[in-house]
């Protein structure tokens, strides 16, 4: 579509956005005051559908089972239930003889952590341009973007040829749960958007993730007599300090254009240890728990092979762990690597939306962090990008927050880029 025709329906879209501002804030004031940590979405799925009714969508509710996402354990892991927790997709019919689109984001959020560490309300403050709290930023602003961007486009007197799909989703936080389960569900469209934060930079490839569990036997005794047991602690540090070599071979050896910016592009991190019962005596067990990055084209197969390959190279070289190996496990979801073509049509069109609703060409990136992104594209076959406001560095963090003007100009560019997309005529030029 000629860029000259979508600066013409930007000063509306921009209009109507900039006149229903207060709306737009208590919308999304509202979601960000629901609970909505993973595992217990109910709450505030129940407002967004509510907000979807409003706007007279029709919309579909259901909640996903064991059953259906069976085979696909690897990529989204045990749920601890399924009750509860319902995915949400408001279809909005096109005119006919354009393209589908599918607009995605997800409900559930992090622990706030402790309350104390928050300078704002962490269900909810605005103070000026900025609104804190819980999920204001990963991601209840995406999802607002994305529905008054379509709501724009028709209160504006817009006819959309495509049908547009407006998607919720639980669980993605451990592994994308909802997003598998709307896929299993039948929706399919012609590209998708998830407008997870990302500074409305256009997200092209998500780095993979996954989540293990190493346990290192070890053999009690008294701490006076540390000599006479084995410490699992003490055997565990050769294994850490394997993988963190590992991590600077990689490093120093890996090469792709949308990551080779980034100093670490193979992050290990070691999260969670717990080790030994009691002060005076020598650890009997350790458990450790962490997390390892991989780059687009890597596997989660070839990456679990490789890890279980590194630690085998300590446990053959330690006479008490080679008779008393440690265990690696795999755990919760496994985020998969992907990644879309750049000169796919969807990229094109969002980076044309942005250039017109900005007039500055949009930055191209990759994202280390996994995300629902993978699952559109490899087991829904559907070319997915990431495009959202805010900052992800924001997310999880004390204070959490996304600035107003970032909603509404993402909004503006998902408006621009539905209409593209999808096709559209209008009484605008």
């Amino acid at each position: 579509m000629p860029e000259a025709r979508l600066e013409a329906l930007r000063d509306p879209v921009r209009g109507w956005l900039s006149g229903h501002r207060g709306d737009i804030e208590q919308l999304l004031m509202s979601f960000v005051g629901a609970p909505c940590l993973t595992g217990d979405e109910g709450a505030v799925q129940n407002v967004v559908e509510r907000a979807m009714r409003e706007r007279q969508w029709a919309v579909d509710r259901w909640e996903a089972t064991r059953e259906e996402t069976e085979p696909y354990l690897v990529h989204v892991g045990e749920q601890p239930g399924y009750s509860g927790r319902p995915n949400l997709v408001a279809r909005i019919p096109g005119a006919g003889n354009g393209r589908s689109l599918m607009l995605q984001g997800h409900v559930d959020t992090v622990e706030v952590g402790d309350p104390a560490l928050w300078s704002h309300a962490p269900y909810g403050e605005l103070e000026g341009d900025r609104l804190y709290g819980r999920g204001a930023c990963d991601m209840k602003g995406g999802i607002v973007s994305m529905m008054v961007a379509r709501q724009a486009l028709a209160e504006i007197g817009v006819r959309v040829h495509g049908d547009v799909l407006l998607a919720t989703s639980v669980g993605e936080e451990d592994g994308g749960l909802g997003a598998l389960s709307t896929i299993l569900r039948g929706y399919r469209a012609d590209g998708v958007i998830i407008a997870e934060p990302s500074e409305r930079a256009l997200v092209i490839a998500q780095g993979g993730s996954l989540v293990f569990r190493i346990t290192v036997p070890g053999k009690a005794a008294h701490g006076a007599a540390r000599n006479e047991g084995e410490s699992a602690l003490e055997h565990f540090i050769p294994l850490f300090n394997e993988l963190l070599e590992w991590e600077r071979e990689r490093n120093a050896t890996l090469s792709h254009s949308l990551y080779d910016h980034l100093e670490n592009k193979f992050p290990i991190s070691v999260g969670l240890v717990r080790a030994g019962n009691w002060a005076s005596t020598v650890p009997e067990s350790l458990i450790a728990e962490g997390r390892l990055g991989f780059l687009p084209g890597e596997t989660i197969q070839d990456m679990q092979a490789a890890t279980a390959e590194r630690l085998d190279r300590v446990t053959n070289a330690d006479p008490w762990l080679r008779q008393h190996p440690p265990t690696l496990e795999w755990v919760g979801g496994q985020f998969a690597s992907a990644e879309v073509p750049q000169d796919h049509p969807l990229v094109a069109t969002v980076a044309g939306a942005h250039a017109a609703s900005t007039g500055e060409d949009v930055s191209i990136k990759g994202v280390a962090y996994g995300a629902d992104m993978r699952l559109f594209l490899e087991i829904g076959d559907m070319p997915t990008v990431i495009y959202g406001g805010g900052d992800v560095r924001l997310a999880h963090v004390a204070d959490e927050y996304i600035d107003i003007p970032e909603v509404l100009k993402a909004a503006e560019t998902l408006a621009l880029a539905i209409a593209s997309w999808c096709g559209y005529d209008s009484r605008i030029p």
